[in-house]
């Protein structure tokens, strides 16, 4: 996630099959404020940014566009299931650079 703090919370809402509308009922604010905040007119509160990364399970870095890891929750996995997450996602990473290597 390379993108701006408003590119970024709108690429989030449409990954995640929401409208303006939906995605400020999801947060109790008003359609406005995603609009602007999708606009670059209005950032969010520290608090609401906090908020919306929580929503969509997101860094607050990789929201801000200061971090393109995406991170994944893997509590309640058991030790050899987060080893093999792992590998899998070593051996996706690998082919990925070679494939874009190959270009």
């Amino acid at each position: 996630m390379d993108f701006s703090l408003s590119e970024n919370i709108k690429k989030l809402r449409v990954q995640n099959g929401l409208n303006q509308v939906g995605l400020a009922k999801q947060l109790n604010v008003s359609k406005q404020c995603v609009s602007n905040w999708e606009n670059d007119n209005v950032l969010p509160s520290v608090t609401m940014l906090l908020q919306i990364a929580d929503f969509f399970g997101v860094s607050t870095d990789q929201l801000l566009g200061r971090q393109s890891e995406q991170l994944l929750d893997i509590s309640g996995l058991t030790d050899e299931q987060t080893t093999h997450i792992r590998l899998l996602t070593k051996d996706l990473t690998t082919a990925n650079k070679k494939a874009k290597s190959a270009f």
